[in-house]
């Protein structure tokens, strides 16, 4: 399997990933804004990687496994990183625990459509689960509003 463009910008995106949770817990005043940075950068790659891909006859399976997985992991642990920054652990049934909520919802969510994807796809019917517009505008405003939820003024 030959590594084209938009493999490597999909294995971008995972590797910034533990980038974006050292910036995060960096004690500098610029940290906030790198991660955004970050955030942005790998969220562009996601953009790219299937147009490039689409546009230069290079899809292939493994691209098409491996993007949404590399979301997954981008936006789980964004998600954790937030839950991390608003949380209050002295108490438990703050306004604060809503953070923890939502994001344990999304994240279930996540993994149930990446199972049910997984699933379908042993049984011969990928074509009901394949992504569609819906999801990927999901996806945007998803990562959107996680960029603006990581910016914090220390």
């Amino acid at each position: 399997m030959p590594l084209t463009v938009p493999t490597m910008l999909t294995l971008l995106r995972i590797a910034l990933v533990p980038v974006l949770v050292v910036v995060f817990f960096l004690p500098y005043s610029w940290s906030n804004l790198a991660c955004v940075i970050i955030f942005v950068a790998a969220a562009v790659t996601d953009i790219a990687d299937g147009a490039i891909a689409r546009s230069t006859g290079q899809t292939s399976r493994f691209g098409a496994f491996l993007d949404p997985v590399a979301d997954k992991i981008m936006v789980s642990t964004a998600l954790v990183l937030l839950v991390a920054q608003y949380s209050d652990p002295t108490e438990v049934f703050a306004h604060e625990s809503v953070f923890a909520i939502a994001a344990a919802i999304i994240i279930g969510r996540e993994i149930t459509i990446s199972a049910l994807r997984e699933w379908m796809s042993e049984i011969g019917e990928s074509a009901l689960v394949k992504v569609s517009s819906v999801g990927k505008l999901k996806t945007i405003f998803q990562m959107t509003a996680i960029g603006f939820l990581l910016y914090r003024e220390d």
